[in-house]
């Protein structure tokens, strides 16, 4: 490294001290985003897997980022979120909230999604042509100049991608390079067009055993050892088809957890929201672990689905309360700018319009200092009356009750089944609940173990059951002021008796 002591000291001169002022400029360092699993988004769609690291590992595979340079290294990132979806989940949960892990499976598969790239006449200036097309497959393209001379990477040219997602080629000086003007480039291109919903739904190849698309959220836990929190898939979500798969996965996952999913609805068909009740019903989403959304979200020039940033606040919001979902995510906010239909028209509802959009058990959002989620409810409002399936807070507080206790109580499967594993486990987790009551978490909870429920005859085949009752704090939706005028208050400040 060059410095001004070391041109001295080739000059002989030898510098015993410092007497001076003088700079010195560090590198910046980035804030770390706020770590939380209570709602680890799992994310689904696809990415411009061509400017990943290794595409091909990249594809149909459970993958967890802790920041955006990360997911940019292994998926690519481009600002082209209606062709490049799972780009929407990455900015808004790193660059608007800077909220880690997220889960991201990339079903776009270059071996499948793909056409042919050809392009002639790309003008050489200064030794450097930009292609501008996106999407190329950097390792297929073949590169000739004006008289169809093939140019060799490596020896003859350097091809980087770009900011843009093109590439840019510069000519190293050789014999073949010498007076190119003009190049010519053909190769694979990837098509995100061609992607379908049965690539996003996904299944399980009985023949060759690979699971694709949404079967994959069986794959997360035994990947990463964290269970999914939210599941979203912006911009397909709104398919019902998608949709309905969407919901089933939220029980069962590994046979033992369960979560939620934030599915949007058409932002293109409904386009007024007093036709969102009768557009729920067609959609049939009515799960309590599903949470419906409405409209889309815009920040500058992006254009976001509003599951993408809903899913990064609601997981960001955890994490504020200590990586418990207690808080509900609603009136809190999004970080955008307006509200929008598909083809950009902006959406402005009051509170009185929300109002009507929640009491179909749909969650939208209003400006009111900001951008602010609006809505408590789940898609199962009016279908049930249940407090832990109709708020959002109390659903997601008992799923992640759940999950905790499996984690917790998981390797005291198979330890002999005496009084003191049976102990153990409720005071173990009395005391747990206690600390939670404590807090504020949770109302209150107790877990017991009955033997009346546990017969010899159970004991004998190795089952034992234990009872949990829990109540959660159901959000404070509505706050009423009874103000009154009292004229004796006047009277009393006048003096008049």
């Amino acid at each position: 490294m060059y410095s001004v002591r070391n041109e001295w000291k080739e000059r002989g001169v030898v510098v015993a001290v410092k007497h001076r002022i003088e700079t010195q400029e560090m590198d910046t360092q980035i804030a770390l985003p706020v770590q939380g699993t209570a709602g680890l988004q799992v994310v689904i769609g696809t990415a411009p897997i061509n400017l990943a690291e290794n595409p091909s590992e990249v594809v149909n595979k459970p993958v967890i980022a802790y920041s955006f340079a990360e997911a940019q290294r292994q998926l690519g990132y481009s600002d082209d979120f209606k062709n490049y979806s799972l780009c929407q989940s990455m900015d808004a949960s790193f660059r608007i909230f800077s909220i880690a892990p997220i889960i991201f499976i990339n079903v776009l598969d270059p071996e499948k999604h793909k056409k042919e790239y050809t392009q002639e006449g790309i003008t050489v200036s200064g030794k450097i042509a930009t292609i501008e097309a996106a999407g190329l497959m950097m390792d297929s393209l073949e590169i000739k100049d004006q008289e169809n001379n093939t140019l060799n990477a490596d020896e003859d040219y350097m091809a980087v991608f770009n900011a843009s997602g093109g590439v840019d080629v510069t000519l190293l000086s050789t014999d073949k390079t010498v007076s190119v003007t003009l190049l010519s480039v053909t190769g694979m291109q990837l098509d995100p067009s061609k992607v379908s919903e049965e690539d996003i739904i996904g299944g399980y190849d009985v023949k060759t055993g690979k699971e694709t698309g949404l079967e994959l959220i069986r794959q997360v836990y035994s990947r990463f050892h964290f269970p999914p929190g939210l599941i979203i898939a912006p911009g397909w979500s709104h398919k019902p088809a998608v949709a309905a798969v969407m919901c089933a996965k939220t029980e069962g996952i590994n046979a033992v957890f369960c979560c939620e999913t934030a599915i949007d609805m058409d932002a293109e068909l409904t386009k007024v929201y007093t036709d969102l009740p009768e557009a729920k019903e067609e959609m049939a989403v009515n799960n309590h672990h599903a949470i419906l959304l409405w409209p889309k979200l815009r920040l500058g020039k992006k254009v976001y689905a509003f599951s993408a940033v809903w899913a990064a606040m609601t997981a960001y919001t955890d994490a504020r309360n200590g990586d418990v979902p207690v808080k509900s995510p609603s009136n809190e906010l999004l970080g955008v700018s307006a509200t929008v239909l598909e083809d950009g028209t902006e959406v402005l509802l009051d509170t009185l319009m929300a109002e009507s959009v929640n009491a179909a058990g749909i969650v939208t959002a209003i400006n009111d200092g900001g951008w602010k989620a609006w809505g408590n409810y789940t898609a199962a409002y009016m279908k049930t009356s249940d407090p832990k399936d109709q708020w959002i807070a109390c659903r997601r507080m008992m799923s992640w009750y759940r999950n905790h206790f499996i984690l917790t109580f998981k390797s005291k499967v198979d330890d002999p089944l005496s009084n003191v594993l049976i102990e153990s486990i409720v005071d173990g987790e009395n005391l747990y609940l206690n600390s939670l009551t404590a807090t504020g978490d949770i109302a209150g909870g107790m877990i017991t173990y009955d033997e009346a429920e546990n017969p010899i005859e159970s004991i004998l085949e190795g089952k034992i059951i234990f009872r949990t009752k829990i109540a959660f704090w159901t959000p404070a939706q509505y706050i009423l002021n009874k103000i009154e005028f009292d004229p004796t208050i006047l009277k009393t400040a006048l003096g008049v008796e």
